[in-house]
């Protein structure tokens, strides 16, 4: 039973590296997206809480690592949102690295949701990122966001694109999408069932 998994979610702590994140802990799913998808407002719904992550006009504001504990233990991590053209360099190329590290060095992460614009799905940087995280074997859901500035016919057609495409770019990820809207509150259901299977794996072992 996955229902109301991210409600009551709290804020725990905010670092600027992984490594100051607890290291004894539930397990944990990241979040991570290109700035200005919809990263803060779809963590947001999913925990049914307005400002559980902050929702900036600003895109890129996000630079540290959030963690949310969840009722059962486990975590939310909000990464920082990615490819924001007027940040710095180096400040960008310290996100990267920092990304990276914790997505492909994370003990505890069991997978990560990754939050791609319904309109513009598949950006170089959200490629990279599927790259990155490909290799942990871990599974990567995909959250189709701001699907309500399409009309039904656009969101079917650019679903089944997105899933063709994710199986012809990237075999043998475990790689799920789903069509999501903050505004209209869908997909939090389907998105709840997907996430809390991966809790579910290590006690399958």
């Amino acid at each position: 039973m996955t229902s109301n998994l991210f409600r009551h979610a709290e804020f725990e702590i905010s670092v600027a590296d992984p490594y100051m994140l607890p290291q004894a802990g539930g397990a944990e799913i990241a979040f991570a997206g290109r700035s200005n998808a919809g990263k803060s407002s779809a963590i947001n719904t999913l925990a049914d809480h307005t400002r559980l992550a902050y929702v900036s006009k600003t895109p890129g504001r996000t630079q540290l690592i959030n963690l949310f504990r969840l009722k059962n233990g486990a975590a939310m991590v909000d990464l920082p949102g990615y490819g924001y053209a007027q940040v710095p360099e180096t400040v960008r190329r310290q996100w990267q690295g920092l990304l990276e590290h914790y997505l492909t060095r994370r003990e505890a992460l069991v997978g990560l949701v990754l939050i791609m614009d319904a309109r513009r799905p598949f950006t170089e940087l959200d490629r990279k990122m599927i790259g990155w995280f490909g290799e942990t074997g871990k599974p990567i859901h995909c959250l189709l966001t701001k699907a309500d500035k399409l009309t039904r016919q656009e969101q079917a057609k650019t679903l089944a694109d997105a899933r063709r495409l994710a199986s012809a770019d990237f075999p043998g990820v475990p790689f799920t999408l789903q069509l999501f809207s903050s505004l209209k509150k869908t997909g939090i259901e389907e998105a709840e069932e997907v996430i809390g299977s991966w809790l579910d794996e290590p006690e399958k072992k």
